[in-house]
């Protein structure tokens, strides 16, 4: 007994260190080690920790007011875009007062069926003229070159030229757009927002803020969340030919809640912003019974070249008006959200785990005794 009872007392004594469950610590060294002396690092030197105030909200973590702001690179290209023909495309060319020149449309027949066809070879076969090399040409340019043939057979020829049908330049589309697919480039400039509303729009399970457009090979992302919410023009783009747009899910966008709440999970982002007061209560709130209302923590990647491994930033919501400030501090992707345990809690803990091989000693021992006396 007296052996079963040093043993109760080495334990208790270091209790904190035995105690089953994950907590954070308060001013206590925490070791990890990957199993070599020389990869260990204290984790608590490589985390900087912020206390949630007003003061920090105000100054830190405040999002700095946007103005609309002017893509000029895309007004000016937007300015002096012009579509060119090139092979695959149907042309409509009508001569004026020339009706044997123009190709005869009629109830059964499209313009695009009834239409010169450019060819694989990027020309076309006019009357009179022959084979135009009309490929990489724009309609103006196609329009003057058969106004300065025909005039040989015609007297002052007016000539007009479109694209009946448009067939040989596409954009692609994939990802979380409702009608994903390819988009003809016409001579109405197509941007990337006008792609995306053509395609029907984003699903639910867009990610807004994850928008990569792939073009000979390089790779580019945009946000539409700034440009909708923020007026950023320089997150819409003029689209060229066999540009790939993609729009990503939002299965990563998530934050963690784990630790002392009712109900642990994982909460995805959606359109709008999630704040610390918005995880809590989608967790269902803190377990009163165990929960440490100050311990509130919010564990944040840190930037790669801060030379730490997280920012750390903490609420002490004892007093609930302090909630107040969690409504206002908004999360990131990724953040885990974590209600430490009270201490009463830890040691109850730590008690369950140990009673059972206590009383299990303490059956042996009595038995142990029972025999001696008998013997």
């Amino acid at each position: 007994m007296k052996q079963l009872v040093a043993a109760l007392l080495v334990t208790l004594a270091s209790g904190c260190t035995v105690i089953p469950g994950s907590h954070i610590p308060s001013g206590q060294s925490s070791w990890y080690s990957t199993g070599d002396e020389a990869s260990e690092v204290d984790l608590e030197k490589q985390v900087d920790i912020y206390a949630i105030t007003p003061k920090l909200l105000a100054e830190q973590l405040a999002e700095p007011e946007t103005q609309p702001v002017l893509n000029q690179e895309l007004e000016d290209a937007l300015q002096g875009y012009d579509y060119e023909v090139n092979r695959g495309d149907i042309l409509n060319i009508t001569v004026w007062d020339h009706p044997e020149l123009t190709i005869p449309q009629g109830s059964d027949r499209s313009p695009s069926e009834a239409g010169n066809w450019v060819h694989s070879d990027g020309t076309i076969f006019y009357p009179y003229v022959g084979k135009i090399e009309v490929a990489g040409l724009k309609v103006t340019e196609i329009r003057e070159i058969l106004r300065e043939r025909l005039v040989e057979y015609i007297q002052n020829p007016q000539v007009d030229v479109t694209v009946a049908s448009f067939r040989s330049k596409r954009v692609y589309l994939t990802g979380e757009v409702k009608q994903p697919g390819t988009q003809p480039i016409t001579n109405v400039p197509l941007t990337l927002l006008e792609a995306v509303s053509r395609s029907g729009g984003l699903t639910e399970f867009a990610d807004w803020t994850d928008i990569t457009l792939t073009r000979n090979g390089k790779t580019t992302d945009y946000s539409l969340r700034d440009l909708y919410k923020q007026g950023d023009t320089r997150q819409n783009v003029l689209l060229r030919p066999d540009d790939i747009v993609h729009v990503a899910r939002n299965d990563a966008a998530k934050v963690f809640v784990l630790g002392e709440v009712v109900e642990p999970q994982s909460i995805n982002f959606g359109r709008s912003d999630i704040t610390l007061a918005d995880a809590l209560t989608d967790a269902g709130g803190f377990a009163q019974a165990t929960a440490d209302a100050s311990g509130v923590f919010v564990v944040r990647k840190a930037p790669v070249d801060s030379g730490k491994i997280a920012n750390v930033y903490q609420l002490n919501a004892r007093n609930a008006t302090a909630l107040v400030l969690a409504d206002q501090f908004k999360l990131q992707p990724r953040d885990i959200v974590y209600v430490t345990a009270a201490p009463i809690a830890r040691w109850n803990r730590l008690i369950a785990q140990i009673l059972p091989t206590a009383q299990a000693i303490y059956f042996f021992a009595r038995a142990e005794d029972e025999v001696t006396n008998t013997n």
